[in-house]
């Protein structure tokens, strides 16, 4: 499947968990999208491990509107601090009122969750967030990959090569009426 054309936002901050960046952003890349990389601030965010991104596009200059799909990569410091970001939140909120595909990772599922886009949803994540999802209406499973009308999920770094099938999937498939908000 070609994504020639398709336009790609990851957003992520500091804390990152390297692998969940990098490894969706060349699969995407790969089938031909253009990936652009968000941050709340700053000209380079670095994650856990030490790889450094250089940030185009800050949450608050950055709209849904732009893009086609976005992508949450994990990382427990990385999405602890996106949550408490008023424009990540919107940013991501805004892919869903839209009905746009959405890869999130790991830790990610606490940025949807704050906001208010997993009730009624099913979808996995690290283990630790089991609890979180439910509180807030999500079915959680333990599965390597699940896909929910557009909202693709995976556990960790080592479900990564069915993540991003899934995820190319989805973005080639396009806007989803099941993906709201």
């Amino acid at each position: 499947m070609t994504l020639s054309g398709n336009r790609v936002a990851f957003l992520a901050t500091d804390g990152f968990e390297d692998s969940e960046l990098t490894s969706p952003w060349e699969a995407v890349t790969a089938e031909g999208a253009s990936a652009t990389m968000i941050a709340p601030d700053g000209a380079a965010i670095t994650g856990k491990n030490g790889h450094e991104q250089a940030v185009d596009l800050t949450a608050a200059d950055a709209s849904a509107d732009q893009f086609d799909a976005l992508v949450l990569p994990g990382g427990v410091v990385n999405a602890d601090h996106l949550r408490m970001d008023e424009a990540s939140i919107a940013l991501a909120r805004s892919f869903f009122e839209q009905h746009k595909p959405v890869g999130v990772i790991c830790h990610g599922a606490w940025i949807l969750i704050e906001a208010g886009v997993v009730d009624g949803r099913t979808l996995t994540s690290y283990p630790s967030l089991k609890t979180d999802l439910r509180n807030a209406g999500a079915s959680w499973v333990d599965e390597e990959v699940v896909v929910d009308e557009g909202l693709v999920s995976s556990r960790t770094p080592d479900d990564l090569p069915a993540f991003n099938a899934k995820l190319v999937e989805e973005i080639g498939e396009g806007k989803h009426a099941g993906q709201t908000a």
